[in-house]
């Protein structure tokens, strides 16, 4: 099969599970045929799925993922010892663990094709990711709380594993009960990646897309969370601050610039 033809395939079974679908006509153009099949991989529930379907789906998230061209960490430059500042897809990225801006459900995103980063780390997945998360979620017995993190394997993408973390949702005022909660964030993620033994783990900007934390305090306690964390020793030595957005780029290379400048030697 061609990607073509094994995005034809997927969508074909996606549309069949659900009763709800029957009738639904497939776009010809390969741009809406896309759209259809990430949009119903968003709306499954966790459930399981055939090993054909999981084979061929696995086969075009991966060939979907070197088309877009994928990251290797060794490419990147340090800004200072240990930390990176890249911006670009988290989910075209190689290294140990890339962390997901997760909700307290831990299923990801089911809003289709949301733009989100909890979304894209799903739909780049591949459904097994929502599967393990629900696992997750099952076995603890309630939903995820803010500042926790999990360990699931990366699936499809790039990097080895994923690292998830609720951050705090901002509907008023900042207090100082949000801030030390999307500290415990990054603390809570560097802790479990050393854990597992990894040695780089790439953040994304925790909690300011749709959970509204402001942009520059979010970075200056990211920042200093992780520059407190690299002072100990554990199986860390990489982290990359991953921006997708320029007014991060601008507050990441402005605070990571100081850093590099106070850095010793």
């Amino acid at each position: 099969m061609d990607q073509g033809e094994r995005r034809q395939y997927l969508i074909r079974c996606l549309l069949q599970e659900d009763f709800r679908y029957q009738g639904m006509e497939v776009p010809e153009g390969e741009e809406g045929q896309r759209r259809l099949l990430r949009g119903l991989m968003n709306l499954r529930p966790p459930k399981a799925a055939g090993r054909e379907f999981l084979k061929i789906q696995d086969e075009y998230l991966k060939a979907e993922t070197i088309a877009k061209g994928i990251t290797e960490l060794g490419a990147l430059q340090p800004v200072a010892e240990g930390l990176y500042l890249w911006q670009g897809d988290i989910t075209t990225l190689c290294c140990d663990g890339i962390v997901n801006a997760a909700n307290s459900g831990m299923t990801g995103c089911y809003v289709p094709n949301h733009k989100c980063i909890d979304n894209c780390i799903h739909s780049f997945s591949g459904i097994q990711l929502r599967m393990a998360c629900a696992k997750i979620i099952r076995g603890q017995g309630h939903e995820e709380e803010a500042g926790k993190a999990k360990i699931t394997k990366a699936y499809n993408l790039p990097c080895r594993y994923i690292l998830h973390t609720v951050g705090p949702i901002i509907n008023g005022p900042l207090t100082q009960k949000d801030c030390s909660l999307l500290e415990q964030c990054y603390y809570s993620c560097l802790e479990l990646a050393a854990e597992n033994n990894l040695e780089s783990v790439a953040f994304c900007c925790i909690s300011t897309g749709e959970f509204h934390f402001p942009n520059d305090k979010a970075a200056r306690i990211a920042v200093g969370a992780v520059k407190g964390f690299m002072g100990k020793k554990t199986s860390i030595k990489k982290v990359v601050f991953n921006v997708f957005k320029e007014i991060d780029k601008e507050i990441y290379s402005r605070l990571l610039g100081q850093a590099a400048l106070q850095a010793p030697g």
